[in-house]
């Protein structure tokens, strides 16, 4: 059982129609239980990254997520869930996340030519092929909207990159753990191709 984790903030609709279209199930739930007895766990998530992490708190969810990927259960981060993963985000003051990853979330600073929020399509260069990139090549479109970055303390764990001003990290992978900037389920076939490795390869 794929679980998408519902804080009250995500496309987790889209999120769950994306794995249907690859034929795999996944439930949206809060409930700590069914996070515990899922076998793939995913994190989306759209908005502001202290509104979310405080949902996690309060719903009581932050333990569930560091226990499955304690237990080396495969983990999807998408977006916003993506950031939350690392140790502190500086969008609208200093706020601490989930500290899975080491490093912090940044705000695109890029000369006026470059719109922020980034949101639209670009390309990916694979720096790391983890299993969920396996159908991916160098260049290949995804799609983005969002005004803040991850900065990893250890470069080891991006898995690729994207130049939008600069080059910044587009996704990581550490383990059990993979997590992306731009969203799969709206990335057409490339997107559901990565749904699809994480369902049946991560």
């Amino acid at each position: 059982m794929i679980a998408i984790i519902d804080y009250g903030m995500g496309n987790l609709r889209s999120v769950q129609k994306g794995f249907e279209r690859v034929g795999h199930t996944a439930i949206i739930t809060n409930d700590p239980d069914q996070i515990a007895r899922a076998e793939k766990i995913v994190l989306p998530g759209v908005g502001a990254f202290e509104d979310a992490i405080a949902e996690l708190r309060r719903r009581e969810l932050v333990g569930p997520i560091l226990s499955a990927i304690d237990s080396g259960r495969p983990f999807l981060g998408i977006c916003l869930g993506l950031q939350l993963l690392f140790d502190v985000s500086y969008e609208n003051g200093r706020h601490e996340g989930l500290g899975v990853l080491r490093g912090e979330v940044v705000r695109f600073e890029l000369p006026r030519e470059y719109s922020v929020p980034h949101m639209g399509w670009n390309q990916l260069r694979i720096v790391r092929r983890a299993p969920a990139l396996a159908d991916v090549r160098d260049g290949d479109h995804v799609y983005f909207v969002h005004s803040y970055y991850v900065v990893p303390t250890d470069a080891n764990v991006i898995a690729a990159e994207t130049d939008y001003g600069v080059p910044f990290c587009a996704a990581v992978w550490r383990d059990n753990v993979f997590a992306t900037q731009f969203h799969p389920e709206k990335s057409q076939a490339i997107g559901l191709a990565m749904l699809k490795n994480f369902a049946e390869r991560a």
